[in-house]
């Protein structure tokens, strides 16, 4: 519900801070007094299209702030918000704040964090809902029609949705194993000998870094072999160094007894001769570590050429030799199996598209009585409107398959005929304001309890007509104020009679700035007022008696 509108600068307002409550409130004032501006600015901060030229002469910018109740738990507003990341504390109010600069462009808050035009507009279309003569978003845009319908009707879409979503699965997943086996029997004979040459070399994941290093590593044995036999050679052949060692060691102990420093030299012969041993051990360990077999280095070289040169073929690295050997023999395995597979998946896609086709054609027998219904409601609320001659039914045409959608296979849309004989037509096609009003003052009665905005506004719904018309339109209203919240632009007394709330909107002016500006009328000043639209400019005795009558009859 709507708590209040704060207008700064918007054409002829300069400040306006007005308060709404629940039930009926009724606008009234003379023409020209800034209605359309009140409601424009209500408008822009709805999500309507920013235009400078709203800016009151002379100044930056304008501004309009629209304060609502806290949105519910799980509603429509709060999912919305939530879903563009827009935080309100529990119990808060949402205030919705609207910029427009004077050289173009315009800004959007919502409790003070940005928003864009869109998210506003979509968020104005679910709080409050504005019905005029020239309104080509509500009621008369069809568009509308089938998610008014299902609202009336209790009509829950959600089976034909799950079945639509799991038919497009399955249709897509169809397309695809067909894609698949196009294009894979176009490479069959590749495929065959790609797999056959992958399979018989038998490729494996890391195996080009296995062999590089087996054969760097007997690279390094061939061109270390001469060396390392050079090296044994002086260590440990006859005239080797470690025999020489011994040689003398054993002439040493011969005659180390005769001079004591002799038996200091025959101990470090025997250290020397202890770490020769362990040096001629280590040498065999390497030369057995870098020996290499000439044809088994053949070997190595070879594959890494082929492992090389096949990844080269393939464009891919060696290691995936082996994953696109087995891509392309699922692919092979696709080809054989392919015309199964497809079959498998046209019975799939048969099925659910017969699952989707009947929960699609039961929602649309739901649709059909639910229509049926409205249409009696709605005609039930044509006579006291005067529009005894008109008719009104609910359309509800199958659409063509390439149109069926999660909501269904339907088109929906109210149309009306207003005279006898006259055929049928939409809505928006109706000539006359002042029936055209009317039509959606009835479908609006209709569908007063099966959900939409909590606020409602009725732009000079009862233009045209006037006395038991003005006040079947009122009472309607009435009726309506009881689960919704109702503001009415009105030039009918016997509408204005029926408000809760009454606000004067009139225009001022002090000779340079001319001025509008909104009253909440007493009780006193709603008498007057009422009189003034009974009477005119001169309010006599019997307009106020007659005032008086019209709002203690309500």
């Amino acid at each position: 519900m709507l708590i209040s509108l704060a207008i700064r600068n918007v054409v002829l307002i300069e400040a306006l801070d007005l308060e709404f409550g629940a039930g009926l409130s009724v606008l009234t004032g003379e023409t020209g007094a800034g209605k359309s501006i009140l409601l424009d600015s209500l408008g822009l901060a709805l999500g309507a299209r920013a235009d400078s030229g709203l800016v009151r002469n002379g100044e930056a910018q304008a501004s309009v702030i629209a304060t609502f109740e806290p949105p519910a738990a799980a509603t429509r507003v709060a999912l919305l918000l939530a879903d563009n990341g827009i935080e309100i504390e529990p119990g808060e109010p949402l205030l919705i704040r609207r910029l427009v600069k004077a050289d173009g462009g315009s800004r959007a808050f919502v409790n003070d964090q940005p928003c864009s035009a869109a998210l506003l507009r979509e968020l104005g279309g679910s709080l409050v809902e504005i019905h005029g003569q020239h309104d080509d978003r509500g009621l008369l845009n069809p568009r509308g029609h089938r998610a008014l319908l299902d609202s009336y009707g209790r009509c829950d879409a959600g089976t034909v949705a799950s079945a639509h979503v799991g038919w497009r699965a399955a249709a897509k997943a169809l397309a695809e194993a067909r894609a698949t086996v196009d294009n894979a029997a176009r490479d069959r004979d590749y495929l065959t000998h790609a797999v056959e040459e992958l399979r018989k070399f038998a490729p494996e994941p890391g195996e080009e870094a296995t062999l590089a290093e087996e054969r760097a590593t007997m690279q390094k044995g061939a061109r270390l072999t001469d060396d390392l036999s050079a090296v044994g050679d002086c260590l440990t052949g006859s005239d080797g160094g470690l025999a020489q060692l011994r040689q003398a060691a054993r002439r040493l102990d011969r005659i180390a007894s005769e001079e004591p420093l002799l038996a200091a030299v025959l101990e470090a012969l025997d250290r020397a001769m202890v770490e020769a041993g362990e040096a001629e051990d280590r040498l065999a360990e390497a030369a057995e570590a870098l020996s290499f077999d000439p044809a088994r280095l053949d070997m190595i070289e070879t594959r890494l050429f082929d492992l090389r040169g096949l990844a080269r073929k393939h464009q891919v690295q060696p290691d995936d030799l082996a994953a696109l050997r087995d891509e392309m023999d699922a692919k092979l395995a696709a080809i054989e199996g392919g015309e199964e597979h497809i079959a498998a998946l046209e019975k799939d896609v048969a099925g659910k598209a017969a699952a989707y086709r009947a929960a699609a054609e039961a929602l649309s027998g739901e649709r059909q009585m639910a229509a049926g219904r409205l249409d009696a409601a709605v005609a039930a609320e044509l006579s006291p409107l005067k529009l005894d001659a008109a008719r009104f039914r609910t359309v509800v045409a199958q659409m063509d398959e390439g149109q069926w959608s999660p909501q269904g296979m339907d088109r929906v849309e109210f149309e009306i005929s207003t005279n006898p004989g006259a055929p049928f037509a939409p809505l928006a096609k109706i000539a006359s304001g002042g029936e055209l009003s009317r039509f959606i003052l009835a479908l609006k009665v209709a569908l007063a309890e099966r959900g939409g905005a909590d606020t409602l506004i009725f732009d000079e719904i009862d233009r045209g007509v006037g006395g038991a018309v003005a006040d079947a339109i009122g009472e309607r209203l009435s009726r309506l104020a009881k689960s919704n919240q109702i503001l009415v632009v009105t030039h009918s007394p016997q509408v204005a009679a029926r408000g809760a709330g009454h606000l004067l909107i009139a225009k001022s002016s002090d000779g340079t700035v001319t001025r509008t500006g909104v009253h909440a009328l007493d009780d006193a000043e709603r008498r007057e007022e009422i009189a003034r639209m009974l009477s005119g400019a001169e309010i006599t005795a019997e307009a106020r008696a007659q005032a008086d009558r019209l709002l203690e009859r309500v």
